[in-house]
């Protein structure tokens, strides 16, 4: 639970400390999302942009690109090391599915790598309850109080 919100988290993914999502896919690769968690954070996600292609070689925590949503405008971190393999291109042009498909369509982009700092469901939940007093003071905009 996010104070009153249920938020979902597939037993079927890794997770990272950023946020998002890994689910394993053929050819090696891992393609990521943001959790639910994230997008209630975010709410209404409504840009998206990207300053690296597909083959771009990544470094844990490289900006990689740049989200506009109702609460922020932030810069997007890559969750590991590895190489950018491919980009959801359709959320370029509509980034809603981010809002309403989170474990699907919503989908971000894939990394082919090892992925060793990511998170089992269990150790995703535990970091968000260690992390949970910040985040209601980010919710309620408290951050400098």
């Amino acid at each position: 639970m996010m104070g009153e919100y249920r938020a979902e988290f597939p037993a079927d993914r890794r997770y990272a400390r950023n946020h998002m999502w890994a689910l394993p896919i053929a050819g090696g690769s891992l393609r990521f999302g943001f959790t639910a968690y994230a997008v209630r954070l975010l709410q209404d996600v409504y840009f998206l942009d990207w300053i690296l292609e597909s083959g771009a070689p990544l470094v844990e925590k490289q900006e990689i690109g740049q989200i506009e949503s109702q609460k922020a405008e932030a810069s997007l971190f890559s969750p590991m090391s590895g190489q950018l393999t491919k980009i959801n291109l359709a959320l370029l042009e509509d980034p809603s599915a981010i809002n309403v498909n989170t474990y699907d369509a919503g989908w971000l982009f894939e990394i082919t790598g090892e992925g060793d700092s990511l998170l089992s469901p269990n150790d995703y939940l535990k970091h968000l309850a260690a992390v949970w007093k910040v985040t209601q003071q980010t919710i309620k905009g408290q951050m400098n109080e």
